[in-house]
């Protein structure tokens, strides 16, 4: 009933602002105090749309936080690249060396010298979120785990997580380790879309490990949701984390939740977000150009609603507000002819996919979103180096390369600045 309750003031709350908003430009609607995870210092969330990905909903979601076992995801996307690449077979034997089994739990209590396959392996990280096996994944791929996580964080740049530093291939505390929400759904997004042959992976509830059963951590797949991955994690540092994905009517949302109180707070929060989402999808499919934001703002000390104040700086403000505006017309093209092109030798990066057709639609966003900073650029897909296709855009001087990229960081979107070779 309590669940059901606070969805209802969530959805309510949204279908009040969306009345609103046909009689004024921008409405707010603001959220009651509600015991939500959202009070806790170490909590960021994140809602986005798996296809476009647009951000429905953040809070904190570029705020530091410790990833704990959802750094497991980026281990086997590396996995998921060896296999695909045909470097690494599903029956190959992974083997655990002294330090892979001296690895603290969560683990399958390998002992050094024992090897498992890599289809046991992915399944145990998956679902058991094995640390054990992390580490020998590491040694196997990368030869080190200090290496692997090298190679970690190198991917993680190149797929536009520029907040991510792995520095272990587990999620064992480290205080060096660090994302957000926002890159770790842009992480879930990733994996999902450059290794569909793989991702039901996650949605696998139990698999048998030498006669003994192995079950999912994420019990929200137990639930009639729709969500058919991905990955929960927790340290005392991190607090209780999930990355979440669920389908309905044909539209597919990432959940991030970061700092839950407990199991059961963050996996209702995360359920709330998602089926939150999907309301708001639902109501843009039919017509209501609306998008949903949240803002932070300090709770005045009285009173069930709050009065909304400036951003701070300190990401810590704990009460909640969803704003839903009208779209902005599209901008009225100019008549005026075009400036000549900078004629530099510079480029702008603006993401590594795994086709050459998702590199060059990316370009094609970024030209319609960020028209006005690669004026006179031309666009460039890479040859594939190392699997991916690079989406850049050239000719570019260095002062107009430099700028165009602050304009694509300050909308928190992946770029990188090329000098000439």
């Amino acid at each position: 009933m309590l669940k059901h309750a606070r969805r209802q003031i969530l959805v309510g709350l949204i279908a009040v602002a969306t009345a609103l908003g046909h009689s004024a430009p921008v409405a707010q609607a603001q959220i009651p105090y509600l015991q939500l995870p959202a009070q806790q210092p170490k909590y960021a969330s994140i809602v986005v749309d798996a296809q476009t990905g647009e951000v429905l909903y953040g809070k904190r979601a570029d705020s530091a936080r410790y990833p704990a076992s959802i750094t497991k995801v980026m281990t086997l996307y590396l996995m998921f690249e060896q296999l695909a690449a045909g470097r690494m077979k599903p029956d190959d034997r992974i083997v655990f060396s002294p330090r892979a089994a001296a690895a603290p739990p969560t683990k399958l209590f390998i002992k050094a010298g024992d090897s498992i396959t890599v289809d046991e392996a992915m399944h145990a990280l998956a679902l058991r979120s094995a640390n054990d096996v992390a580490v020998a994944v590491a040694e196997r791929l990368g030869g080190s785990e200090a290496r692997f996580a090298a190679l970690m964080t190198l991917r993680a740049r190149e797929l536009g997580m520029d907040s991510t530093t792995f520095v272990n291939a587990s999620g064992l505390p480290d205080s060096r380790q660090l994302s957000t929400a926002r890159d770790l759904a842009v992480l879930s997004r990733a994996i999902m879309r450059d290794f569909p042959q793989y991702y039901t992976l996650f949605s696998t509830p139990q698999y048998d490990f030498r006669g003994t059963p192995i079950r999912s951590h994420n019990s929200l797949l137990r639930r009639e949701l729709g969500v058919d991955g991905l990955k929960t994690g927790f340290t005392n540092a991190s607090g209780y984390n999930i990355a979440i994905s669920g389908v309905k009517n044909d539209r597919r949302l990432i959940v991030v939740v970061m700092g839950g109180a407990s199991t059961a707070a963050r996996d209702n929060h995360a359920q709330d977000l998602l089926l939150t989402g999907f309301d708001v999808a639902n109501r843009r499919a039919r017509g209501e150009r609306i998008t949903v934001a949240q803002n932070l703002f300090e709770p005045e000390p009285t009173g069930p609603l709050m009065r909304p104040s400036r951003e701070q700086g300190d990401g810590e403000q704990d009460e909640l507000k969803i704003v839903l505006a009208t779209a902005p017309p599209p901008p009225t093209p100019s008549r005026a002819a075009a400036p000549a092109p900078p004629a530099g030798k510079w480029q702008v990066q603006v993401g590594a996919f795994k086709s050459k057709a998702l590199a060059q639609e990316q370009l094609k966003l970024s030209r319609r979103r960020f028209a006005e900073a690669f004026t006179g650029a031309t666009t460039l897909v890479t040859d594939a180096s190392a699997g991916f296709y690079r989406a850049r855009f050239a000719g570019l001087t260095e002062a107009k390369a430099k700028a165009a990229c602050e304009t694509l960081k300050a909308k928190k979107q992946a770029c990188m600045v090329i000098s000439p070779a």
